[in-house]
């Protein structure tokens, strides 16, 4: 067994059948669910991260590790991408820079956003993986996603734009919400309302406000009410009754 495989093995003996049973319920496995088809056994994301822990220094190959993003094992995926994750921030550390390692991190993530298939997927990874790597790069990939009929390369793009909120930079978080104001998915509009909250937060709660008083009409009611979560009760009421 690989070094990958003895990974997935330690997940596979840590599920548990009715934990997977909340699991599915929770991700939507049922027939239309946005996770319809998915197979969970029962890890949480708290007991995947413990069991990572002694693998991380061992530098997975990450040719085994896109082998195992293939798995029809929820968890298994979950695992990998959390590895991937890691090592795309590692890469980008002073001390462990590795431009190559992270190009060739991105590069296997965007051709596999299909394996990336459900909210905890990307949130996992998208920040680390696309934001990072953009961070001192042109980001037109944002706008391909934003545009992608495949609901996780949209959510990818908006989850991506977390790791430039954190340094202080929400103009690509600006110019892609305005293009998901009519998304038919609640799941996009979750997110892009939560990245917004996140930009009130870490940037600028005036250039937050004066954006949602030239957007919040024709915002979803879901992206607008994550958006004001943290505001004012009285602030939240008047820009929710513009809704």
């Amino acid at each position: 067994m690989t070094a990958v495989g003895d990974l997935l093995a330690e997940v596979d003996a840590a599920g548990d059948p009715d934990t997977a049973e909340i699991l599915a319920r929770y991700f939507q496995v049922k027939p239309g669910g946005y996770g319809e088809g998915d197979r969970f056994i029962g890890v949480k994301l708290s007991t995947i991260r413990a069991l990572l822990k002694p693998h991380l220094p061992a530098d997975l190959p990450l040719a085994d590790l896109e082998q195992a993003l293939h798995s029809p094992v929820h968890e298994h995926r979950l695992a990998v991408l959390c590895v991937l994750a890691y090592r795309a921030t590692r890469a980008r550390r002073p001390r462990t820079t590795n431009p190559a390692e992270l190009t060739e991190i991105h590069t296997l993530y965007l051709r596999n956003t299909a394996r990336v298939n459900n909210w905890d997927l990307v949130d996992c990874s998208a920040a680390q993986i696309v934001g990072g790597y953009l961070a001192d790069r042109p980001r037109d990939v944002l706008h391909t996603l934003i545009r992608s009929p495949l609901i996780w390369d949209r959510r990818i793009a908006l989850i991506a734009t977390h790791h430039f909120i954190r340094s202080g930079d929400a103009t690509d978080l600006y110019a892609l919400v305005p293009q998901v104001l009519d998304d038919p998915e609640d799941l996009i509009h979750k997110a892009a309302g939560w990245m917004l909250r996140e930009t009130g937060a870490r940037v600028s709660s005036t250039d937050l406000r004066a954006w949602l008083d030239l957007h919040a009409p024709s915002m979803p009611r879901t992206m607008l009410r994550y958006a004001v979560q943290h505001f004012p009760a009285e602030d939240r009421k008047h820009y929710l009754t513009l809704r």
